[in-house]
């Protein structure tokens, strides 16, 4: 028996005015997942038990079989874990953001935040921008003085490491949760090194704003990666064993680093698929072709995390959105059923979105997300589509970090 997790992430939505009252999920031509959704059984669960961030930093890590509330230290710990940085005690790691703020005049404060991810950048572009910041002598003096060292990585999301510093009561907001929204309320505040992060924020606006780098972007059409962001603060972190908790070996496939970190943390393989990248441009096929090479090792237990639905909503991209769910129906998942039932191997699948992320706000929300259980073995009868209306109308499951063992089958619906 073979054990398939999909994560679609920030899939289930609201309903959409421009849809007609619909969600995505209900508007997108998805016929695998909905005839698995027929055939098996539905359900809801929340992924994000308050006081936590409604975002996947809590959800993943609650999918995988660990309670947010006795587990989370913060997300970028996790992104560490999948980039091979070590966090010794004293460190505090960030997530650290290159974003779009408004072209206007006056200060940072008074600017909006137009991008969490200066218009999706690409990696050469990301890493560009660190370069510059690291190139300008007031940048690389702030930084010493801070004790805080930048990781660069080609994408939007780097991350950076603090040595020693009191963040006791520190307030940092995600950027992709205030997308529209003016700088100023935002900013890091409640603590002295609250202001340390400020003032490097503001120096890198100043360096980068009017850069020749960002000139171009601009004269290109595309948005100028003009500011840096911190956010998701915290400590390392320890998980217990996959292996030890369940009894089955896995790996993850994804172009995320945080669901790659908890897996890393858990014990299991971290599967880079060349092309990936957590937009709706990412390699649909070869995350195909990783998940079923995976599933015909000694491995028993797959996770394929696709980033898009929740990028595109983050985007403003309703129509990338529907498109993105209906690739991983019929770029991955078709596919990959019918070969997996040619050849008679018998399989379960647990498929849900980690969480809501919402049209109308371009942000997440942490109210209940529908599942599916599938067993290659049994067909319920159950009919209808996965949507959130049928996971409503099904049983709940308390809490997320609880799917694991309806996955493997120690607990029923």
């Amino acid at each position: 028996m073979k054990y398939l997790l999909v994560i679609g992430d920030g899939m289930a939505d609201n309903p959409v005015p421009e849809l007609g009252g619909k969600t995505p999920l209900q508007v997108a031509k998805k016929p695998t997942i909905d005839r698995l959704a027929a055939q098996g059984k539905m359900g809801h669960v929340c992924n994000c038990p308050k006081p936590l961030p409604a975002g996947s930093e809590t959800a993943i890590l609650s999918i995988f079989g660990c309670d947010p509330l006795r587990y989370f230290t913060g997300r970028s710990p996790m992104e560490a874990a999948a980039s091979g940085i070590e966090l010794v005690p004293g460190d505090v790691c960030y997530r650290c953001n290159i974003i779009t703020l408004e072209d206007k005049d006056g200060p940072m404060e008074d600017k909006k935040i137009l991008s969490h991810s200066a218009g999706s950048i690409d990696g050469p572009s990301a890493l560009k921008v660190v370069e510059i910041l690291e190139g300008d002598p007031r940048f690389r003096k702030a930084e010493q003085e801070a004790k805080l060292v930048i990781h660069p990585f080609p994408a939007f999301r780097q991350l950076a490491v603090q040595s020693g510093p009191d963040i006791r009561g520190i307030r940092l907001l995600p950027p992709h949760d205030h997308l529209g929204e003016a700088a100023g309320p935002l900013l890091p505040s409640g603590c002295d090194n609250a202001r340390v992060l400020l003032d490097l924020m503001r120096l890198a606006h100043e360096i980068l704003d009017q850069h020749p780098f960002n000139q171009e972007r601009r004269a290109a059409g595309k948005m100028p990666a003009n500011g840096i962001w911190f956010w998701a603060e915290g400590t390392a972190v320890e998980l217990p064993s996959f292996v030890e908790q369940y009894g089955h070996t896995g790996g993850v496939i994804s172009a995320v680093p945080l669901c790659h970190g908890i897996g890393v943390l858990r014990g299991l393989q971290m599967i880079e698929v060349e092309g990936a990248t957590g937009e709706i441009d990412t390699n649909f096929e070869g995350k195909l072709e990783a998940t079923y090479d995976l599933l015909h090792t000694d491995a028993d237990f797959v996770c394929l995390h696709v980033e898009a639905p929740d990028e595109c909503t983050h985007n403003g991209d309703l129509k990338g959105k529907i498109q993105s769910i209906e690739w991983i129906d019929s770029r991955i998942l078709t596919p990959l059923f019918q070969r997996l039932d040619r050849e008679g191997m018998e399989y379960r699948v647990l498929l849900l979105s980690d969480h809501k992320t919402l049209t109308s706000t371009r942000g997440h929300d942490g109210d209940p997300v529908p599942f599916l259980l599938y067993d290659s073995r049994e067909n319920t009868g159950r009919g209808g589509i996965y949507d959130e209306d049928a996971g409503m109308a099904g049983p709940e499951v308390e809490a997320g970090w609880q799917l694991m063992e309806y996955l493997f089958g120690t607990k029923s619906l």
